[in-house]
């Protein structure tokens, strides 16, 4: 049971990495571009091969449709509720001064909006397979570090003081730990079907989480190269989920 708070604690410190990385080093906004490509690429795998294939194994294809509508049209509606109140940004690191009006408890709030599911499947994962999907801890690894950094950037913005975005970053953190539990203990009787139908709905919530949010600032950043790193990291999941 401690392992999926484990992992999803790991899985979520990446948060917090990023932001130490933005608060004491000096990192390029390109570098950051192909981090959050490549990170988009192995997240898309991950999405597919260890969420969506074992949906429709489990509980069908009408079943993991409507979970992955769902949780896709449930992440656009709480997105564009958190953009208009300021988080729109949460994951660029651009420095310019438009980004100086985002509200810092948005930011925060979008952060734990994208952590939430992630964990909860990392906890599910160990009650299918006995072990973690490695193969989850790593994309949402990887796609934590450029959002750690560049929302860290927006609360400096907004003129947070260092010790409290580290308590930010902290509690999110632990929210990913205790998502990761509670996937693990509220799942641990469910029926297949309602397995299925979660695995879609928090598929679906990543990957509009994905095109809404990383692919055009990944982009943005790094350039046309943006593609090409994108690409990599959607093999590197296929390989990491073959010989894993």
């Amino acid at each position: 049971m401690w392992n999926a708070a484990l992992w999803g604690g790991i899985s979520g410190s990446a948060v917090l990495l990023g932001a130490l990385a933005a608060m004491f080093l000096s990192i390029k906004k390109r570098y950051i571009g192909f981090i959050m490509a490549f990170g988009t690429g192995v997240l898309i795998g991950a999405t597919t091969y260890e969420l969506l294939e074992e949906s429709v194994e489990s509980g069908g294809i009408v079943s993991t449709s409507i979970g992955f509508l769902c949780g896709a049209i449930l992440f656009t509606i709480m997105d564009g509720i958190i953009t208009r109140k300021g988080a729109n940004d949460r994951k660029r690191s651009s420095q310019n001064a438009e980004s100086s009006n985002q509200s810092g408890i948005a930011i925060f709030i979008g952060t734990v909006m994208d952590a939430i599911p992630e964990s909860i499947m990392i906890g599910a994962s160990l009650i299918s397979q006995n072990s973690v999907s490695f193969l989850l801890v790593v994309a949402i690894f990887i796609s934590n570090i450029p959002e750690g950094l560049s929302s860290t950037v927006g609360l400096i913005k907004s003129k947070y003081t260092k010790k409290k975005i580290l308590f930010l970053w902290i509690a999110v953190l632990a929210i990913s730990a205790l998502s990761s539990l509670s996937g693990y203990v509220f799942l641990d009787h469910a029926s297949e079907e309602l397995m299925a139908g979660i695995a879609a709905f928090a598929g679906g919530g990543i990957i509009a989480m994905v095109g809404s949010t990383m692919l055009p600032e990944a982009f943005e950043e790094g350039g046309s190269i943006t593609g090409l790193i994108t690409a990599l990291g959607l093999l590197t999941s296929l390989l990491l989920n073959t010989f894993s």
